[in-house]
């Protein structure tokens, strides 16, 4: 009887529990995640500003290096000040809709970043290997003919993984073990078979950063040979080419763990699985500037002089 009553129970409002098992201790994570939210919040909206005010820098792979500024200031936004209220004030509550909607805007943020870090690649295959192709292949029409294909992918995953999700009913508990609505987190609270929404999960993990990492492997694969043939010509290319692939490989890594830890038998605490669900947001937001902007001659000009026209640093 009161197993059939348990049954008939679907929670609408839950509470996000993140790091509960650091107890007293869980309200001095509010430091360190609010030093990542401002690096991220600012070190994003400079970089973006400078690409829209200088013409200079609209060429395609700075457009893109303005488009990985956009998901990164998207990231944090759709999920840490919550959490930093969370850590503080213990308001941690949200409803099943806006849980579906924060999920959809996570989960579709980084796959958006995932397809930019594909056509990053493509873009330095073009620059690289095929100069005199560049021009024509990375114009507007043909740049978004490689584009909108991985986008609807994108849209197609995601968007079924939020439906299944959202059909479900929810009566074991109304306590996410997380810090923000992610897809396994909140479908391992739900009644009977979740077979389909685990399948859907790991297609979308799978066919989105796993099938991406490929394609940029196999690019950047080509982008090396072409310069190692060539001499030294590239090799200031090929130095920026390692600096991408390392926080690709770090990020696509955070992701896969994140994923995968809902899936498989492993030694991960709950919070180790936070902690890795919300670097492989925040580890890119904060890096990405850095690696996409000041290492990038042509950005890094125009930042200095921003700074000096500020009077941040001296004339």
């Amino acid at each position: 009887m009161l197993d059939s009553f348990v049954q008939n129970i679907s929670f609408t409002q839950f509470k996000l529990n993140g790091f509960y098992v650091l107890g007293e201790w869980r309200p001095f994570l509010f430091i360190p995640y609010l030093l990542m939210f401002i690096l991220a919040i600012v070190a994003n909206s400079v970089l973006l500003y400078v690409i829209i005010a200088n013409r200079a820098l609209h060429s395609p792979m700075f457009v893109l290096t303005g488009l990985i500024s956009v998901v990164d200031l998207s990231g944090p936004v759709l999920f840490l000040p919550q959490m930093l209220f969370s850590f503080l004030f213990d308001w941690n509550e949200i409803s099943l809709l806006g849980c579906l909607i924060q999920m959809f805007c996570i989960h579709y943020s980084e796959t958006f970043q995932s397809t930019i870090l594909l056509s990053m690649a493509l873009d330095r295959y073009f620059a690289i290997c095929r100069p005199l192709e560049y021009h024509k292949q990375m114009q507007v029409s043909n740049f978004l003919k490689y584009m909108i294909v991985p986008l609807i992918r994108n849209a197609v995953l995601v968007i079924s993984m939020i439906v299944l999700a959202a059909k479900r009913s929810y009566c074991s508990t109304n306590v996410i073990d997380h810090c923000f609505c992610e897809h396994m987190a909140l479908v391992n609270l739900a009644c009977g078979d979740i077979s389909m929404n685990n399948l859907v999960g790991l297609l979308t993990a799978y066919l989105v950063p796993a099938v991406d990492l490929v394609f940029i492997t196999v690019s950047y694969i080509i982008i090396f040979t072409s310069v190692l043939k060539s001499g030294k010509a590239h090799y200031k290319a090929l130095n920026t080419c390692i600096t991408h692939i390392i926080v690709i490989i770090c990020t696509i890594t955070f992701a896969l763990m994140a994923f995968m830890s809902y899936r498989i038998r492993n030694g991960f605490s709950p919070s180790s699985r936070v902690f890795l669900s919300t670097m492989y947001i925040l580890f890119p937001s904060c890096c990405n500037p850095i690696i996409y902007g000041l290492r990038t001659k042509e950005i890094r000009h125009h930042i200095i002089k921003l700074f000096k026209q500020l009077k941040i640093i001296p004339l």
